[in-house]
């Protein structure tokens, strides 16, 4: 760039992206020509992940877990852009851009971040691109509400719900589902391994296998999807081979890149993540840096950093500083990474929480999951905002319901 002052722009408005850029509106540039930062999303709204179930059961809101960027950011001094990323040019360090109100356009960058998160793959599975139906972005969870409405105003007896993936999503939406349809609902997951949350500790499986138990969710492990169609799925147990009716199936099977990100000439590992040095850096690249799915990131130990939205809030601090360090002549940090434990919710009424040397499940597990997100949501505006709105909605849910 000619200009004078320096642009730091940040690809992808998810844990990684939103929490550098609000971290590196907070850092000092006394001495130094301040950086415009610029944030680019092709959504209009920041989602926090983890209680985009609580969305599917209504506890909680729209405006809550899903804030939009321009609200977020409107005391921080960073710019948002709502823009589909199309390609980087490296050489020219310039990012295209395809904007609904500008069209196509170069922005230009002296540090980049690259943050674009990852998508649900989807294989080519006969009838699943027609049928199934994917869970982790706003518009799935619309979806998802949409047919569980039609489905509970029809007069189908037993509402029918296929989950495939028995990891931390497929546990937690079955949980939230068995609580929203009740006796009427008749849920599985599917899971091709021998268990479910293979990677999660052990009380953590346990406590959620006996709440799955206790809510009348069946498990089927060792077991694929072969086919799907709009009124049941194909399984495959070994050598037997069964056809299952069901009413919706819920596709949460793994984490892939973007092509974006998997075509772009950079060093990439087997997944087609891209590699980084310690100090999130890509291998190559001293102004480029790439953090949470679509990042091989490993840390000072060389310890695997987990794409979760952990390990990418802990990815933001250590990006945004060394961001800062690049601009300001500062040495870098590598990046430290440390597990804190794992949380999930396992329905409307109960989760469990692991981790510092805590084990908690039940209403308390819940409590302090909502807690320690309600910690990490992105500002304290927002923290303030949600925060007084969980302590006055009981209140008026009674006043709605008490008889006049």
């Amino acid at each position: 760039m000619t200009d004078a002052r320096p642009r730091i722009c940040i690809l992808g408005g998810g844990f990684g992206g939103l929490y550098t850029a609000l971290r590196l509106s907070q850092l000092p540039w006394e001495g130094h020509t301040p950086p415009e930062i610029v944030l680019v999303d092709q959504r209009d709204r920041f989602l926090f992940a983890p209680f985009l179930y609580e969305l599917v059961t209504e506890e909680m809101q729209t405006w809550e877990i899903a804030p939009p960027f321009v609200e977020l950011l409107a005391e921080s001094g960073v710019v948002f852009r709502q823009a589909e990323v199309t390609a980087i040019d490296f050489d020219r360090q310039k990012v295209m851009l395809n904007d609904q109100d500008r069209g196509s356009e170069n922005l230009a960058f002296d540090q980049l971040v690259i943050a674009l998160g990852g998508q649900t793959p989807l294989p080519n599975l006969p009838g699943l691109k027609d049928y199934g139906l994917g869970f982790r972005t706003l518009e799935d969870a619309y979806k998802l509400k949409q047919k569980l409405k039609l489905l509970e105003q029809s007069d189908t007896e037993k509402i029918r719900v296929a989950i495939v993936g028995g990891g931390y999503s497929g546990v937690e939406l079955a949980a939230k589902l068995g609580d929203r349809l009740g006796t009427r609902g008749r849920i599985r997951i599917i899971e091709r391994g021998q268990e479910i949350l293979a990677m999660s500790p052990e009380f953590n499986r346990q406590q959620a296998q006996a709440s799955l138990s206790a809510k009348g969710i069946w498990l089927d492990t060792e077991t694929t999807v072969t086919a799907i169609t709009a009124t049941d799925v194909t399984l495959q147990f070994r050598e037997q081979e069964d056809v299952i009716p069901v009413d919706l199936v819920l596709w949460t099977v793994g984490t892939t890149v973007s092509p974006l990100i998997r075509n772009l000439a950079l060093p990439h590992n087997d997944q087609g993540q891209l590699k980084t040095n310690a100090q999130l850096q890509v291998e190559g690249k001293t102004n480029i840096f790439a953090l949470g799915d679509g990042a091989e990131g490993r840390d000072a130990n060389g310890q695997l950093i987990p794409t979760t939205a952990q390990g990418a809030f802990q990815q933001a601090d250590y990006c945004a500083w060394n961001i800062w360090a690049n601009l300001t002549g500062r040495p870098l940090l590598p990046c430290r990474y440390q597990p804190l434990g794992e949380m999930l919710a396992l329905g409307t009424d109960g989760a469990v929480l692991s981790g510092l040397g805590i084990k908690l499940s039940g209403p308390a597990a819940l409590l302090a999951r909502r807690l320690v997100y309600l910690y990490r949501f992105p500002t304290w505006q927002h923290q303030l905002t949600v925060g007084l709105n969980w302590l006055t909605r009981p209140l008026g849910d009674w006043l709605k319901n008490e008889p006049s």
